[in-house]
């Protein structure tokens, strides 16, 4: 995997797979508090799009790179003190446009903090086209 962003590494992120699915994970830190206790909506925004991000350019060739075209996240509940979680699934991939979603979740992934929905423009190299 490629080095992420300096955001990423300052949100404390880091990429695991279990059970063959990519998990982006955020540890519990000061840089992602928001008010006392609860994460920052930012934190939890960040870390739903490298999701989204990172499974996309998972399942594109070499050569090929993704730029978002919008995003849109839904907070469901507030983020407490404990590592977050987060996964996302690409709904369509185009020739020019992939669409993604990506849901946070705690301890209990049947009850998501935050899901984001993400258009991204792909843009393929002629090697790769």
């Amino acid at each position: 995997m490629t080095p992420l962003p300096p955001y990423a590494e300052l949100l404390g992120l880091r990429a695991e797979r279990r059970d063959g699915e990519l998990l982006w994970i955020m540890p519990f830190a000061d840089v992602v508090v928001g008010r006392p206790g609860f994460l920052h909506g930012g934190a939890i925004a960040g870390l739903l799009e490298f999701a989204a991000l990172g499974t996309v350019q998972e399942v594109l060739a070499e050569g090929v790179s993704v730029k978002p075209v919008n995003i849109s996240v839904d907070f469901l509940r507030g983020g407490k003190d404990r590592e977050t979680y987060a996964a996302a699934i690409v709904t369509r991939l185009g020739k020019r446009v992939a669409n993604v979603e990506a849901h946070a979740w705690q301890q209990d992934r049947a009850a998501p903090i935050a899901t984001a929905r993400m258009n991204l423009v792909v843009r393929r190299s002629v090697e790769a086209a």
